[in-house]
């Protein structure tokens, strides 16, 4: 690491950390049922939640409006104390996303006029700006499905969100460790070539565990590693909707029955990846990367059967979300110390 690269680093990880808060308060947002709480979006003024009786009562009567209330809380005696704890979460939420944004733009303007940026460094800060604006707008695009007719955010767009934010959090982190070790490491093509199709797997299992939060998917067949008793793939994967296709990323058991079966794929491309590794001399980044991927890979798949056991509670439910980003970050660092 050169030292003049020494503060845009710590910029860079600090972006990484303030991402993995802000998916940390989207999940606990996500599991307290909060992301519809705010019904419009105003880049200023809603920086702050209501700060009197007065306005509080003016936001709570305009929540009343929409279908969440109408269809879902006005059944069970939603009081205005309810209306508070749901809105905290869901503002702190977007709050967080602000704060990431002046994080992200006014040290980048800075280290720009110092001159402290090269120009590979400057145009992939540019795409992390615009990854950043982006995720933005995905938020706004997820909340604004819930406010229409149905009092529930699509699957597909709340998946959208959250797979976008691990994506802005692996490339800051990759942005970061170019400048971290700026020596060039030599090249292991077949377990980078491996850990690429791994990444891949991965990514596609957090696309469905977006899908199974977005349906609320783990409320079901809450049995391992049977989806019942006696069937490993329940009857009800096949009839919800009115194709296989359909079934497989809309119907709740459908969805359910890929994410917990593509688990076992995921552990299997890290696996052959540390058994191939074992036939190679390796520098001890690389050693520690593999090494690191195989105990948080076991560690989250085991989360997941007992995320699913118990229902999905809370705390079970964040573990999981905040062990996927643990997962991801040993998968970007590990492919990066392989390819470079």
């Amino acid at each position: 690491m050169k030292k003049e690269n020494k503060s845009v680093i710590i910029w860079l990880l600090s972006g990484c950390v303030l991402l993995f808060i802000m998916v940390v308060v989207g999940g606990i947002t996500r599991l307290t049922n909060s992301g519809l709480s705010m019904t419009d979006w105003h880049l200023v003024t809603d920086t702050f939640p209501p700060l009197t009786d007065e306005k509080w009562n003016v936001a709570f009567e305009q929540y009343k409006k929409f279908p969440e209330y109408q269809k879902i809380n006005i059944h069970n005696d939603f009081q205005l104390s309810d209306y508070k704890f749901i809105y905290f979460w869901e503002w702190f939420h977007r709050f967080i996303g602000r704060i990431i944004g002046l994080v992200f733009f006014v040290p980048f303007v800075y280290f720009l006029i110092r001159k402290k940026l090269d120009r590979s460094t400057i145009k992939k800060c540019i795409v992390l700006l615009a990854m950043g604006g982006f995720q933005g707008f995905l938020g706004w695009f997820m909340v604004r499905s819930g406010l229409i007719d149905n009092p529930d955010v699509s699957h597909f767009r709340l998946s959208l969100h959250l797979t976008f934010a691990f994506i802005t959090f692996a490339y800051t982190l990759w942005v970061a460790l170019d400048l971290i070790y700026p020596e060039r490491n030599f090249k292991v093509i077949p377990l980078r070539n491996i850990a690429r199709y791994a990444l891949v797997v991965l990514l596609i299992q957090i696309i469905y565990g977006g899908f199974v939060a977005g349906l609320n998917a783990g409320l079901i067949h809450n049995h391992w590693p049977l989806m019942s008793d006696g069937q490993f793939v329940h009857d009800s994967v096949f009839i919800e909707q009115s194709s296989l296709v359909k079934n497989l990323i809309e119907g709740k058991s459908g969805v359910q029955f890929v994410h917990r079966t593509f688990a076992y794929v995921v552990v299997a491309f890290i696996a052959f990846l540390y058994y191939k590794s074992t036939k190679f001399s390796l520098s001890r980044t690389q050693k520690n990367g593999i090494n690191t991927l195989v105990i948080f890979v076991l560690i989250q798949f085991a989360l997941g059967v007992f995320t699913l056991l118990y229902s999905v509670p809370l705390a079970l439910g964040l573990i999981h979300q905040i062990m996927a980003f643990f997962l991801l970050s040993a998968m970007t660092f590990t492919l990066h110390r392989l390819s470079k």
